[in-house]
């Protein structure tokens, strides 16, 4: 079967049982769309526990996110990507979250909408900074205030980042809708 060439980065959503391991999942879907038998599939970590993928697919990259009862898994080629999965329930403390952890400019932003429309943005812009820790490799611990998104009517767009994740141009981000009762971002930049 020939390798797929995703591009943009490709994706999808897999039901996953709560309490079930990830990974066996993620690396079935992999295989599957690199034509390669899962067990065969190199997925070492890196120093900071990212999988990459190995071997004759080395210029690939996967990642994948679950919560509550999904997984979100994406594929892509010469691109370095992350994807965030979150179950839409209620969070009361989201604007707290939001001015504990987003730039100033992002909580505004955030405060500024009307009520009803807070935690949905809240949200959306957690999965997007998500989305790019995750391509980036080093999660949560990075912070989530080095790098600030701008939410329009027409999405999120990254419009500053740390100069560790470099150009914030080179960063392209697509919202996804995978199930309802459940939101998700896919962050990628080449690699």
């Amino acid at each position: 079967m020939p390798v797929p060439e995703p591009y943009p980065p490709c994706w999808t959503w897999l039901p996953l049982p709560r309490g079930e391991v990830a990974e066996p999942l993620a690396r079935r879907w992999l295989g599957e769309r690199l034509g390669c038998p899962p067990e065969e599939l190199s997925l070492p970590r890196d120093d900071h526990g990212r999988p990459q993928l190995g071997g004759r697919f080395a210029r690939w990259d996967g990642n994948w996110s679950h919560s509550g009862a999904g997984l979100l898994v994406a594929l892509g080629r010469d691109v370095r990507l992350g994807i965030d999965l979150e179950w839409v329930r209620p969070r009361p403390r989201a604007m707290e979250l939001a001015r504990r952890f987003f730039t100033a400019s992002e909580a505004d932003a955030i405060a500024n909408l009307p009520p009803a429309q807070r935690e949905p943005a809240f949200l959306r812009l957690w999965c997007a900074k998500e989305a790019v820790l995750k391509a980036h490799g080093r999660g949560l611990a990075f912070g989530l205030d080095k790098f600030e998104f701008e939410i329009s009517d027409t999405g999120i767009c990254l419009v500053r980042c740390d100069a560790a994740l470099g150009d914030p141009a080179q960063w392209s981000l697509r919202e996804l809708g995978p199930q309802p009762g459940y939101v998700g971002a896919m962050a990628w930049r080449p690699e």
